[in-house]
């Protein structure tokens, strides 16, 4: 799924929105501050005084050196006899704290300060004592005054519980379902939702109601996002952006603060679409942390709980909200009255795919020639985001090969940038590692080709890659794959497999550079004996445990849901699965010895082999495939493994 590009125009509401949030006031307030000291010094310089030392100025004063004086309670200020160059008497300042009990002070000034010039410092005048500090609190509080109109100045309380949300009205980057591509089914289900907003009495005059949320799953990068931003616009009502994790926050309380704050704006505003991303941030199930949870999670929770099933549905607010993690909201939250409809957003098949990339490559010069078909065939389990990153890396593959249009060269380029990384050309490998490199990636394209039921071999490399493969070949599927036979899940452990049987062939031992082969065909095994069901010892059981993300690769139940004996027959039944694909591999690669080596000399001279090259060595070098045809178990159709199992490359990692 992929946005168009639209121009947004800014509106007068804009500029002075940004004034409102700018930082003009607190650098005037600097600027005066700084003018005011500049002053103060300049008009304090202006006149040097001289400071004396307590016992220097009564020795001057002894002397008869002192022309007047003036003594306050911690300094004596007053003029000298002497003058300066410009016939002006030198003024002077000593302080006199610790002396403030000096007797002799007063009869030294008495007997040598002519015509008695001197006298006691003057009270504080009424303008410093009440005036200046009323000044002073009156300027803190202005400054306090704009930095809580500004929304989030320190110590402002009530911007801190404040919602955090983005609001994004009609004529701000409206976005509709026009610029939506790869999910007609989900923008189908979501053209209703649209028709709640924009006449609701249409349905309230048959008795229906309009939905209180909308509950968007999938994986991360299919638009989930996009959608929502479509819903509203296509409504044309305010837009309520903001995620699960504003609302949590260090202190208890302040996220169900937000929360209320969020829903008495989305009221004033209705009818509006309020979307929640990342809902598992603030959603997930109470009680899942153990002794003790998360207060200030649950509090947020359960103030949501109560805005949803609270506010009248009757106002035209619609919660709609993204998440990648299903399994982990709470019940309450996901129950209907609250999340009354649950749109999967899933991956795009390939005519989703082609979609996607003409949108993408509107504003992109495309060769003539090109087939936006074919490069969706190339992406098998790309998503929105990942088709938006392929298609700019081939715009500046071909800018920086000075190329006026794109083409399918800098396209086929930038899905091996996007899967494996860009080219590490300066990784120097020595000559004996370059030679086992070459059998091993040689052995994963035989074995491939020699066995049916596997993807067709695109391209071997023996071309480091940037995320530490050596070498890889890659294999592409000829159409999208929805089920998985168990003699497809053998034949591409066996492919895996085929780099290590190579070098073990050629060399009799194997290196560690296979760690990625052996993992992934492991993981194949392991999902074949305990989650799909296909060990005839074990039977047709699956061993799978609830806690995992249908749309995340990784993670994994609870290993101790079965007893330690299971446990450990399903390691021996994972074990053999691979030993068989072992030797079936080492079969195929010891009748094939003359095309693996053919293959191996071929990548150490051009280090890059496509699917031409490779056939010219595979008719050189017949094989009979009858034998092999026949799979080793009965065909049984399962679901898929995770996305990255099904192997799109086989790569050789040092």
């Amino acid at each position: 799924m992929a946005p168009k590009k639209t121009s947004r125009t800014r509106s007068p509401y804009d500029t002075i929105h940004r004034l409102g949030d700018s930082k003009w006031s607190a650098w005037a307030a600097f600027a005066i501050l700084a003018v005011a000291g500049l002053a103060w010094h300049a008009y304090s310089s202006a006149d040097p005084i001289e400071s004396l030392r307590y016992g220097q100025f009564k020795q001057k004063l002894a002397r008869g050196e002192v022309r007047s004086a003036r003594v306050g309670p911690a300094e004596v200020t007053g003029e000298l006899t002497t003058t300066r160059p410009d016939g002006r008497h030198r003024k002077f300042r000593a302080s006199r704290v610790g002396m403030e009990r000096d007797e002799e002070l007063t009869l030294l000034l008495g007997a040598h300060v002519p015509d008695g010039n001197y006298d006691a410092e003057a009270a504080p005048s009424t303008a410093r004592t009440v005036a200046l500090p009323v000044l002073v609190l009156a300027f803190a509080f202005a400054i306090l005054f704009l930095a809580s109109r500004r929304g989030g100045g320190v110590g402002s309380a009530v911007a801190f519980v404040r919602s955090r949300h983005k609001v994004y009205d009609k004529g701000r980057g409206r976005v509709t379902f026009d610029d939506v591509a790869g999910s007609d089914e989900v923008v189908t289900e979501l053209r209703e939702v649209v028709d709640f907003l924009r006449t609701p009495e249409r349905f309230q005059a048959l008795g229906g109601r309009i939905p209180k949320g909308v509950l968007l799953v999938g994986p991360p990068g299919t638009g989930k996002t996009l959608l929502a931003k479509a819903v509203a616009g296509e409504a044309g009502v305010p837009f309520f952006s903001l995620s699960g994790s504003d609302f949590v926050e260090m202190f208890v309380g302040v996220g169900a603060a937000r929360v209320r704050s969020l829903f008495a704006a989305a009221t004033a505003k209705a009818p509006c679409l309020v979307f929640i991303d990342e809902l598992d941030a603030l959603g997930k199930a109470r009680g899942a942390g153990g002794p003790g949870g998360n207060d200030e999670r649950d509090q947020a929770l359960n103030q949501l709980l109560v805005e949803m099933d609270g506010f009248a549905s009757d106002l035209g607010v619609i919660v709609m909200a993204a998440t990648n993690r299903p399994e982990t909201l709470d019940p309450a939250l996901v129950r209907p009255g609250r999340f009354d409809r649950n749109v999967s957003v899933d991956r795009p098949d390939i005519t989703g795919r082609e979609q996607i990339l003409r949108v993408h490559t509107r504003k992109v010069a495309l060769d003539d020639q090109i087939n936006l078909r074919h490069i969706a065939a190339m992406t098998p389990g790309f998503v929105g985001a990942d088709l938006a990153n392929l298609v700019n890396e081939a715009a500046l593959l071909a800018a920086r090969k000075g190329k006026p249009k794109v083409g399918r060269v800098e396209f086929e380029e930038g899905v091996e940038r996007v899967v494996a990384g860009p080219e590490k050309k300066q990784r120097v490998l020595r000559p004996d590692e370059k030679l086992r490199l070459a059998y091993h990636e040689a052995g994963h394209a035989l074995i491939s080709r020699s066995l049916p039921h596997t993807d067709p071999v695109h391209k071997i490399s023996i071309i480091a890659r940037g995320n530490g493969a050596l070498g890889y070949t890659m294999t592409r599927p000829e159409d999208d794959r929805l089920m998985h036979t168990q003699s497809w899940l053998e034949n591409n452990i066996r492919m895996l497999l085929g780099g290590t049987v190579a070098e073990e062939l050629i060399y009799g031992e194997v290196s560690d550079g296979a760690t990625s082969d052996l993992q992934r065909a492991t993981a194949i095994a392991r999902k074949m004996v305990a989650e799909f069901g296909m060990s005839p010892r074990l039977g047709r059981v699956s061993y799978q445990t609830e806690g995992r993300s249908p749309f995340l690769p990784g993670g994994g139940g609870n290993a101790d849901a079965w007893s330690q004996e299971t446990a450990r027959e399903i390691d021996l039944e994972v074990r053999r699965v691979l030993d068989e694909a072992y030797e079936a591999a080492r079969v195929i690669l010891s009748r094939r010895r003359m095309a693996l080596e053919d293959l191996a000399t071929l990548l150490i001279d051009r280090e890059t082999v496509d699917t031409a090259q490779l056939e010219a060595v595979l008719v050189r070098h017949p094989f009979d495939l009858a034998p092999l045809a026949a799979p080793t178990s009965r065909p049984t159709l399962t679901p898929p493994p995770d996305d990255d199992l099904p192997p799109f490359r086989a790569d050789h990692r040092g």
